[in-house]
């Protein structure tokens, strides 16, 4: 019971899978159809654009080359007519030239038969009055030459005037010129004797006051004081100040030696002047500007005492 039971289940199995499979199979074969007939519909429009596409393609190709060649065509066009342009222009302007040529041609001709009318003409004139121009050629050659040789000789009378002119001149500018030579050569002389006296006196001073320095000792103050006082700087000083203080009643010192023996004579005594002065005229100075002499020439006595 069992094995058949058993086998009918496999029986209602087997027959189970297989409807289910020619199911299947049924199904499969309609979607495999249906999508091949989707391809093939797909396939086909796009054959059919393609093929569109293709005769738009040489449709165009068609039409560029149709308007190429009708360019082509035109543009020959327009080169022919500018060649038959050119070409009536030239033989128009061929032409122009020939007509001209031709009038030229005659104006020539026409000139070379005036000029030889002329020439005869000339000719002609040349045989009637050849004798008296002849004539008058010589008489006027004749009074042309004595006019010349007139001017010529005036000419060279003039210029020997001027030659000797012009030599005096020279002469005098010669003689001026030497005189101003030998004035300022004295003059250059004189100047250069002045110049060489004053280099001497220079020096002489240069060794005087050398000579000063050296016996006061180097002191440059000494020798400055007694330049001042050999030059009368202090006496000019003091003419200044009294100048100055005129009116005002000043105080004044004044020396004498009156009561004082005098002993020696000649340089001795203008040198005991010399000193005898200075005490007063140093006092008169420190009292008018309050200098003092240098301590190495004297000193004052203190009237405050």
């Amino acid at each position: 019971m069992e094995a058949a039971n058993q086998a009918r289940v496999d029986v209602a199995e087997a027959r189970m899978k297989g409807e289910i499979g020619a199911k299947l199979r049924e199904g499969q074969t309609l979607q495999n159809a249906a999508k091949i007939d989707a391809e093939t519909k797909i396939i086909s429009t796009q054959r059919q654009g393609d093929g569109k596409k293709e005769e738009i393609k040489v449709r165009t190709e068609v039409k560029v080359y149709e308007n190429e060649k009708e360019a082509e065509v035109a543009e020959a066009n327009s080169e022919l007519a500018k060649k038959k342009a050119g070409w009536a222009k030239e033989a128009q302007v061929a032409e122009v030239e020939a007509n001209k040529a031709v009038a030229f041609r005659e104006a020539e001709l026409q000139r070379e038969v005036e000029q030889m009318n002329a020439l005869t003409q000339t000719e002609k004139l040349k045989a009637e009055f050849l004798s008296k121009a002849s004539v008058e050629y010589e008489t006027k050659v004749q009074e042309a030459n004595w006019e010349l040789y007139k001017k010529q000789k005036a000419a060279e009378a003039y210029l020997y005037e001027k030659e000797k002119e012009a030599a005096a001149q020279k002469a005098g500018a010669e003689a001026a010129f030497y005189g101003r030579k030998q004035i300022v050569d004295g003059e250059l002389y004189a100047k250069k004797k002045e110049a060489e006296g004053l280099i001497a006196v220079a020096e002489a001073q240069g060794t005087y006051i050398r000579t000063l320095l050296e016996a006061l000792g180097g002191n440059y103050g000494a020798l400055r004081d007694y330049l001042m006082i050999s030059g009368g700087m202090y006496q000019e000083i003091a003419k200044i100040n009294a100048e100055a203080v005129r009116g005002l009643q000043p105080k004044i010192s004044i020396w004498t030696t009156s009561g004082e023996q005098e002993s020696g004579a000649g340089a001795m005594k203008e040198v005991a002047g010399v000193y005898k002065m200075l005490p007063p005229l140093f006092h008169t100075v420190q009292e008018q500007t309050g200098m003092l002499p240098p301590t190495w020439m004297a000193k004052l006595p203190n009237h405050h005492n």
